[in-house]
């Protein structure tokens, strides 16, 4: 079972980033997916989940109105699309299944937000 993020990189305030997902090893339309993110010499934060089936989403107060959450189970992939980026989002963010007796979370994938 195995979750790998890439889409991170260098942005502009202002800017955007898709992340992606890859799920591998386990049924992956049967599960709720979420991304999280560490902050240097902070505690990881959950940002957005989404249901198994794509129809329900969840945001963190601190993102709301700037990212999405999106899922394709034809492709095993889950999407964090962030708008609107300021300096404070810069964090390792990763995804995460834990559901049901699975709990993986992804390696990370590097976002920085600084002129």
């Amino acid at each position: 079972v195995q979750l790998v993020e890439s889409g991170g990189g260098l942005v502009q305030p202002g800017g955007s980033l898709r992340l992606s997902c890859g799920a591998f090893g386990f049924a992956f339309s049967d599960y709720a997916m979420t991304w999280w993110r560490q902050a240097p010499g902070k505690r990881r934060e959950f940002v957005a989940a989404i249901t198994n089936g794509g129809g329900d989403t969840s945001y963190a107060n601190s993102i709301k109105g700037r990212f999405t959450i999106s899922r394709d189970n034809t492709k095993n992939m889950v999407y964090l699309q962030l708008k609107s980026l300021i300096p404070d989002d810069t964090a390792v963010y990763y995804c995460k299944v834990d559901e049901r007796g699975l709990t993986v979370w992804g390696q990370g994938t590097q976002v920085t937000v600084s002129t």
